[in-house]
């Protein structure tokens, strides 16, 4: 196995893993020893799912999260590869690391370090939620969180549907799972009755739901039970 930087998906929710991870991943989990983490227990649960008996006391775990203060000096996080010429993995709570997600910043790091970023195959919510939206998939954008103050958000989302209908772009944005309520009253407040909406949540879990609508379909639908479930949203015309 050569030396390098792994970048780990895990399981969505409480997907086995059989059904969205290669066998290749296990392979490549069950050499390394050090490992940055969004969360160190997630991440040894995530770890034991894939060997039951993975020697996670003989691991090394160095938390990168929200919380990490964004001024703290990470130039020694990497040292397992560039002193031992170790390999290292990253692993985020769900789904593909790095992709709104601390552990960027790990990455960004090997980069300029030259370190070899291996990126493994795996479950990435976006592109699942992109891919069964049927939106326009050559152009689209991800934003993120937006404000949490209602009249920020709802001038935001309006800045996303104004971007949809001049550059014919995708709008994906996501939510605390717990305010997702909230966003979806925002939505269907402020934006065009013609305006398309998916809402893509628990994908690969039992929970899944992914469904396409206009917001004035939307109006007159009941609303989908999504609080306190991960969702993308999307907005196209």
């Amino acid at each position: 196995m050569e030396t390098a930087l792994y970048l780990i998906p895990c399981t969505m929710g409480d997907t086995p893993n059989n059904q969205v991870l290669p066998e290749y991943n296990a392979e490549i989990i069950r050499n390394i020893r050090h490992f940055i983490v969004e969360s160190r227990k997630s991440a040894v649960r995530f770890l034991i799912s894939v060997q039951k008996d993975f020697p996670v006391d003989d691991c090394t775990f160095t938390e990168l999260s929200e919380h990490t203060d964004t001024k703290a000096d990470l130039s020694s996080i990497l040292d397992p590869i560039v002193k031992n010429k170790e390999s290292m993995g990253v692993i985020s709570d769900a789904g593909c690391p790095c992709i709104g997600d601390p552990g960027a910043r790990a990455v960004e790091l090997a980069q300029k370090k030259g370190i070899k970023v291996v990126p493994l195959a795996g479950p990435n919510s976006m592109i699942m939620a992109l891919m069964c939206s049927g939106f326009n998939g050559q152009n689209f954008a991800f934003n993120g969180y937006l404000p949490v103050k209602n009249n920020e958000r709802e001038g935001k989302i309006k800045q996303l549907e104004n971007k949809v209908y001049k550059e014919n772009q995708t709008q994906l944005f996501i939510e605390a799972p717990y305010r997702n309520d909230k966003m979806l009253e925002a939505v269907l407040k402020v934006c065009r009755p013609e305006t398309k909406l998916c809402i893509a949540a628990g994908l690969t879990t039992k929970e899944e739901f992914a469904v396409t609508k206009s917001v004035a379909d939307w109006k007159k639908t009941k609303k989908p039970e999504i609080n306190r479930i991960p969702a993308i949203f999307l907005l196209y015309k």
